[in-house]
């Protein structure tokens, strides 16, 4: 159980700026880091979908969506363009 609970503290939200196709547009990300690859899915994307609601974004384009399997845990990180 204390590991379930250390994966839980380290989802994160990020906003990358990265040059878009439209002006105003950034690539923002949502990661996180859990005991499952499904719920690693479904949070990192959960972490996008609310950096670009904070950022008052419109989402543009597919979400990417990799992760990473470790020993304990799987890593995955989201990414999707937004526009202002």
């Amino acid at each position: 159980m204390p590991m379930f609970r250390l994966t839980l503290l380290s989802l994160a939200a990020v906003a990358l700026c990265g040059q878009g196709a439209e002006a105003g547009c950034r690539t923002i990300v949502g990661s996180a880091d859990m005991v499952t690859t499904d719920l690693a899915k479904f949070m990192a994307n959960a972490a996008l979908k609310n950096a670009i609601e904070a950022h008052g974004l419109k989402p543009s384009g597919e979400i990417k969506l990799t992760c990473r399997e470790d020993t304990f845990t799987t890593y995955c990180k989201a990414s999707r363009p937004a526009c202002n």
